[in-house]
């Protein structure tokens, strides 16, 4: 496997640096304090940075020659709101609040290769260094490009990595076609008229219906979306009467939880379905029926190009570790709008064993700082490729 010696030398800072920012997590548009060492750390190497993106979103830009390609690399800087149960020198100094998806090992990497590219300066063209706030959930992608993200730093193609638990941390997987699915969410609220539990013929109960609602709600994607196209529709959240009043049936019921999908025509698809489904199943009851779908994440889809440009760079880096075939994950990342400005490649770098269990968004997860020079090496391989001088 091939490390270049320079990041090889810098690992120990690194190190220190990724473990600073996992005791010191941010939730997403509340990253001052790494927004502030990032913004640092590219300027001290002669970077030009711009600030206030999405708030606290920081984008460093290299120019490099007289090559006209311009390609984006993205790390994503936000904590979640969860505790952190592990005991570790470096454990979060903030309650409630942890690294625990790796963002701080993907903000550390990126400033690595960062590093290693402002002092080598061994390609042709530019390339934007953009730490995204607020990729949990929070909108933080969507509101940098919406706020001219790729305006002022125009990008010939965009490329992100998150870490994966359970690969090896020489491994990576850089796979054509969805990574991610869509993530959106939506709400039903059913009307009915409330009564005493001892007369439901005299009120209309929003609880049996939402009863029928939820037993049929998996029939969307069991009997209406091709079995061919993967999709889920989950409840999780349910909300209805008084644990305090036992012999009252509630005016309302309300529920919510999440859709995803890999395309377009599915996202579609369940949108309409859930709505069709809550409709239907209050007039059943002759009760009435909101029903809300909120677009959040659209799909993560590599584009075929730019994953060829990608896995060219990653056997440089990794060899015969590099994995070509991947299943796609449900989860939703927003790096989805930035790929919709530019062709776009995510990948999956090896993060090594998840220790006792610890995967994404656990309350023991760690990154695995032996991954530091691999993601970093990846990066670099991926510029010096791409803006051959």
């Amino acid at each position: 496997m091939s490390i270049p010696a320079r990041i090889k030398d810098d690992l120990p800072f690194l190190t220190a640096l990724r473990r600073d920012l996992h005791a010191h997590p941010e939730l997403g548009f509340e990253e001052e304090r790494t927004a502030g060492i990032v913004a640092s750390l590219l300027e001290e190497v002669g970077i030009t940075v711009h600030r206030g993106l999405a708030d606290t979103g920081v984008v460093g830009t290299l120019q490099i020659g007289n090559g006209t390609r311009r390609i984006g690399l993205r790390a994503d800087m936000d904590a979640l709101a969860m505790p952190e149960m592990a005991e570790r020198p470096y454990k979060s100094t903030v309650p409630g609040k942890m690294h625990a998806c790796g963002h701080d090992g993907h903000t550390a990497m990126l400033l690595g290769a960062a590093r290693h590219l402002a002092a080598t300066r061994n390609f042709s063209g530019t390339v934007h260094f953009i730490f995204q706030p607020a990729e949990e959930g929070r909108g933080g992608a969507k509101r940098m490009a919406e706020e001219g993200l790729f305006r002022l730093f125009p990008c010939d193609a965009v490329y992100g990595l998150h870490n994966m638990p359970g690969f090896a941390v020489d491994e990576i997987a850089v796979v054509e076609g969805p990574q991610l699915a869509s993530s959106d969410s939506w709400r039903i609220t059913f009307r009915g008229v409330g009564t005493h539990g001892a007369k439901p013929h005299l009120g209309r109960d929003p609880i049996t219906a939402a009863g029928t609602f939820l037993s049929s709600l998996q029939t969307i994607v069991g009997r209406v979306v091709d079995p061919l196209q993967p999709a889920v529709v989950s409840a999780c959240f349910l909300q209805g009467g008084d644990a305090k009043a036992l012999n009252v049936i509630p005016d309302t019921v309300e529920i919510g939880g999440t859709a995803r999908a890999y395309s377009p025509e599915v996202r579609d698809q369940l949108e309409a379905e859930i709505g069709r489904l809550a409709s239907g199943t209050a007039a059943m009851y002759g009760i009435s029926a909101d029903h809300h779908f909120q677009r959040r994440i659209p799909p993560v889809v590599n584009d075929a190009d730019a994953t060829a440009r990608a896995l060219a760079a990653a056997g440089t880096v990794f060899g015969e570790k590099v994995r070509t075939s991947f299943p796609p994950s449900t989860a939703g990342d927003d790096f989805a709008f930035f790929a919709q400005n530019a062709p776009g490649c995510y990948v999956w770098l090896g993060n090594g064993p998840a220790v006792d269990g610890a995967l994404h968004h656990n309350t023991a997860y760690d990154f695995n700082d032996e991954a530091l020079g691999y993601g970093a090496a990846y990066w670099v391989a991926l510029v010096e490729r791409e803006l051959k001088g």
